[in-house]
Formats: C-alpha cells, sequence, structure tokens
C-alpha cells in the first residue's frame, strides 16, 4: 500500500469504479449514473491533462490542424473550381438549326416540347427575324442584305443541358436525340470543350480525394504517436492501477478522451486556418471576377460540412489512439 500512497490523486481516480461496483446490485438508473459520470471525469480530467502541458499541446494541435487545413482546403478549391465551370456551362449549349420549311409556331411547339425534357435547364428560341438582324450587327454588310429577296437563317433553338459537367453520356445521348428529331436540319456542340471541362473537375476532385486520405492518415498516425507517448509517460501509473484491479476499459478511457480532444481541437483550428485564407483571398477574387464582368462568390464551409470536418477529424484521433492504446495497455503487465 505504500507504493499507492506515492500516487494518491491516482488512487482517487479509482473510486468511479468502485462506485459501480457497489451500485451493480442497485436499480439501473444507478448505473446509468456511474457510468455517465465516469465518462464526464475521465472527459474533463483529460481536457485539463493537456492544458497542464501547453507548449506540447500547442505544438501537437497545431500540426494536426495545418494537416486537416491543406486537405479541407483543397476540397474548397475543387468546390469554387466547380463553381467557376458552372458559369462556363453556356459554351456548352446545343444549336438546334432547323429546317427551312418549319414555321415559327411549329419552332415554339417544338421547344415547348424541349422544355419538358428533365435533363434540359434552358431553351431559347431565335427567330429569322432575329438570326438576321444580329448577322447585319455582326457582319457590317448592313444595307446590302436588304436586297435578298428571301430571309436565308434558319429558326435555331438554343438547348442549356443540365449537369452538363457531370454525365458525359447523358449529354450525348441528348445530343444525339435532337439530331434524330425530324424538326432538326443540323445540331452543334463543343464536345472537347465540355470533355476538357470534365477531365478538369474530375482531376481537382480525384487528387482532392488522394490528398485527404494521405492527411488523413496523417492525422491517424501523429495522434496515435501522441497517445503512445502519454502512456509511456504514465506507465506507473498504469501498472499500479492494474495491481488494485483497474480494468483496461477503466485505464484506456483518459487516453481515448485525450485523443477526442486533440482530434476536435486541431479540426478547429483547421477550420479557423482555412476560413482566414478565403476571407484573405476573397475580395481580390471577387475584384478579378468583376474585370470580367462576373459575379463570383468565394464558397465557405457550410454548416453541414463544417460538421462533417469535425466529426472526421476527431474520429481519426479516436480510432488512432484507441489502436495504440489496445495494443500498449495490454502489453503493460504487474511484474
Amino acid at each position: 500500500m505504500k507504493q499507492i500512497d506515492k500516487y494518491p490523486h491516482k488512487a482517487k481516480a479509482l473510486k468511479p469504479d468502485v462506485r459501480q461496483t457497489q451500485s451493480a446490485g442497485g436499480n439501473f438508473t444507478d448505473r446509468l449514473k456511474a457510468y455517465r459520470d465516469q465518462h464526464a471525469q475521465a472527459l474533463f480530467s483529460s481536457l485539463g491533462r493537456l492544458f497542464s502541458t501547453p507548449f506540447t499541446s500547442t505544438m501537437t494541435i497545431g500540426v494536426l490542424a495545418i494537416a486537416i487545413s491543406l486537405a479541407s482546403g483543397f476540397y474548397l478549391v475543387v468546390v469554387n473550381l466547380q463553381q467557376l465551370t458552372s458559369g462556363l456551362e453556356a459554351s456548352n449549349q446545343i444549336s438546334l438549326f432547323l429546317r427551312d420549311e418549319i414555321s415559327e409556331a411549329h419552332a415554339n411547339k417544338y421547344a415547348d416540347n424541349i422544355r419538358k425534357n428533365p435533363d434540359v435547364q434552358h431553351v431559347k428560341v431565335i427567330t429569322k427575324k432575329q438570326a438576321m438582324d444580329e448577322f447585319k450587327g455582326f457582319s457590317g454588310f448592313g444595307e446590302a442584305i436588304n436586297v435578298l429577296e428571301k430571309n436565308p437563317l434558319p429558326i435555331v433553338i438554343e438547348v442549356l443541358p443540365k449537369d452538363v459537367l457531370v454525365d458525359k453520356q447523358a449529354l450525348t445521348k441528348l445530343f444525339e436525340d435532337f439530331k434524330q428529331s425530324a424538326e432538326v436540319d443540323f445540331a452543334q456542340m463543343d464536345m472537347a470543350w465540355v470533355e476538357r471541362l470534365q477531365s478538369i473537375v474530375s482531376t481537382a476532385r480525384l487528387a482532392a480525394m488522394l490528398l485527404a486520405v494521405v492527411l488523413g492518415l496523417a492525422v491517424f498516425f501523429i495522434a496515435g504517436n501522441t497517445i503512445r507517448l502519454e502512456i509511456h509517460n504514465r506507465r506507473q501509473e498504469i501498472i499500479i492501477a492494474k495491481l488494485v484491479g483497474a480494468t483496461n476499459s477503466f485505464i484506456q478511457r483518459p487516453f481515448l478522451y485525450t485523443g477526442f480532444w486533440i482530434g476536435f481541437l486541431s479540426g478547429i483550428g483547421a477550420w479557423f486556418i482555412v476560413t482566414f485564407m478565403m476571407l484573405i483571398l476573397r475580395q481580390s477574387v471577387e475584384n478579378l471576377s468583376g474585370l470580367y464582368s462576373g459575379a463570383f462568390h468565394l464558397l465557405f464551409f457550410s454548416y453541414l460540412e463544417t460538421l462533417i470536418l469535425l466529426a472526421t477529424s476527431t474520429l481519426l484521433a479516436v480510432v488512432g489512439s484507441w489502436l495504440v492504446l489496445h495494443i500498449q495497455v495490454n502489453q503493460l503487465q504487474p511484474e
């Protein structure tokens, strides 16, 4: 017992298990309260241990926050890239040049049928007169065109598909369906431009996923190594706890909550880092967008994305801690 007297605060930490044992014969509510009190004590005591070594804890959480911010920041870059490319979707519109004998009434009826297609976002009809007026304005021929006895330009229907950057096969099928329509004489769309946009977005999305996996593994191993060092520093405490009958789950609990706090605080730090960087860039990006007559606004983390960020960082740290604890605590046995 002298060995225990040297660590009175360690012996005190075992009291929740004694309470649980005493209440084992009681009702379910008593056991549930004892279980709740154990976890509350482990939760706040682990946070207190982090604050007791501020420099070491800050360094660990800072490194993890930077790693998480790199992955989440690149994710935001991809999200904003998708927003930017969505503004270029008008370049992927399908132009349908109708047959010369198609009247304007027939063309408007055909356009109404196209609008009913769930894959179509917007439809615009350009009449022969409108096409001629545009041609006069841009061609420079002016009055020379007035000598023509008949307007040779066809009626054109411009179709803007939905989600053109997502499903190339559906877009190709839609284009082929329009080409085979009886009203259409010629259909045109720059498929090469669509493929380039899809390739850019897909590559950026894949790069973001790979970076997230690599940096997620970094969080996993750094958190696990931090807990391993903590176990090494508290080796005598763990052995004494086992000598007086503490279970592995009781010993592991405060270490798991330490991993929880490390992951959670790192996620919060990463959120602030990314948000701060986006705030710095926002004004410059929007000024650049204004020079090109655009209305581009940087997107930040949504509430759901923030919750996912915190949950992922916390889960990685807890799992890494649990794996180390499962191996290390079982290896520590009283002599």
